[in-house]
């Protein structure tokens, strides 16, 4: 029996598990082997449903409305998808095996054999988000310096380190590493999502299930599901299956710094007069429209939007509930409208600093990020010399 194949018996049930590498033709072969020799009652597949319906049909990006995207407030999670999706792409291209085919695969072949699949992995969204709310501001910097980095990453992996993914000694030397690094991200993307898979594969229909996998997942959901069989853990899982609310802290620290400033402003009128009250507001349109306008043109925005950074910087940097970047990339979305070309070569373009200029939807996260932390050092800055002033 392949390493990479778990068979658990529990509780009058056959439970086989299959550990993949996500970019492995080996992988694929075992898959699709697999479950033509045990002929199962059903099929548990490490996807959610969107991810699974866009593996089906590949030409749903076509159908992406960017603008809408951003309204949703959900332009950092299609961009962190789109970055991940091209470096598993990347990885894949040497072997000649897209990511996600051996999950297609599975899919393909229980529908040939009429065996029922059922998508076991919580949603994309939901994941990203967690990881994200529950990070500090440190862990999230860490975060995104580690998706840009994998973004424009050249490194090449041989078919032999993609087999080498799934051995034991390998995931577990990347699962340390994971843990050491970013223990947030660790336990959101692996510790979380092994429990939500275990109680997915626990409640598929049927005494002899298949369930196609990550074999980094593996270790972690056969602890869990031997667990859920033995009752000493509940495959409830809707506290992981949500996005936590910000706490109270948190949504006071999000008017602390407007009322701050404001505060400050305020205190340069009572203290030193109208001159340094104006000259304080003088200051803080300057530094929050200039640079947030100059990271605009940095980026290459529309001139429309460079103004839009401008106008709206100081009045968005002072409102919790939209930022410039917002603002910025609606905008350019509206005057740059991305083409069906932009569309195709999307998960190419990610990957490159050029890709990124030239893409019109690559363009417009470029504008968002930019305009963002423009305004954001504008902010700091202008704070600065407001206490400077005071003082």
């Amino acid at each position: 029996m392949s390493q990479t194949r778990k068979v658990l018996e529990l509780g009058g049930r056959k439970i086989t598990l299959v550990g993949t590498a996500h970019v492995s033709k080996e992988s694929i072969e075992e898959v699709e082997s697999t479950i033509r020799e045990l002929n199962p009652d059903c099929v548990a597949i490490e996807l959610d449903e969107k991810r699974a319906e866009s593996i089906r049909n590949p030409e749903k990006f076509r159908q992406l409305d960017i603008i809408k995207i951003l309204r949703n407030h959900e332009g950092f999670l299609m961009m962190a998808n789109l970055i991940l999706s091209s470096f598993q792409r990347r990885m894949g291209q040497n072997v000649g095996v897209r990511p996600g085919d051996e999950m297609l695969a599975a899919m393909r072949v229980a529908d040939e054999m009429g065996i029922p699949s059922v998508m076991v992995d919580r949603p994309i969204q939901t994941t990203l988000r967690r990881a994200w709310a529950k990070n500090s501001f440190w862990g999230k910097m860490k975060l995104l310096a580690s998706l840009f980095t994998s973004a424009f990453s050249k490194e090449e992996v041989s078919p032999d380190e993609i087999e080498k993914l799934k051995t034991d000694s390998e995931m577990d030397s990347m699962m340390s590493e994971l843990s050491e690094y970013m223990p947030v991200i660790k336990k959101v993307l692996i510790d979380e999502r092994d429990t939500y898979l275990a109680a997915g594969i626990w409640a598929a229909k049927g005494s002899n299930v298949v369930a196609v996998l990550g074999a980094g997942h593996l270790p972690g959901v056969v602890a869990h599901l031997e667990k859920m069989a033995a009752a000493e853990e509940s495959a409830d899982v809707s506290e992981i299956s949500v996005v936590p609310a910000r706490g109270i802290a948190g949504k006071i620290l999000g008017w602390i710094i407007p009322a701050a400033i404001i505060a400050l402003i305020v205190s340069g009128f009572i203290y030193g007069g109208r001159q340094l009250g104006q000259k304080m507001i003088f200051e803080w349109i300057a530094y929050n429209s200039g640079l947030a306008a100059i990271f605009s043109l940095i980026a290459l925005a529309h001139p429309l939007t460079i103004l839009a950074a401008f106008i709206a910087a100081p009045i968005t940097s002072l409102c919790p509930f939209i930022g410039v970047g917002f603002v910025t990339g609606i905008v350019q979305a509206f005057f740059k409208k991305p083409k069906v070309s932009d569309m195709e070569t999307l998960q190419d373009d990610v990957s490159s600093l050029r890709g990124w200029y030239k893409n019109r939807i690559l363009r417009v996260f470029l504008v968002f990020i930019l305009s963002s932390i423009g305004s954001s050092i504008g902010s700091f800055v202008a704070a600065g010399g407001f206490i400077s002033d005071l003082v």
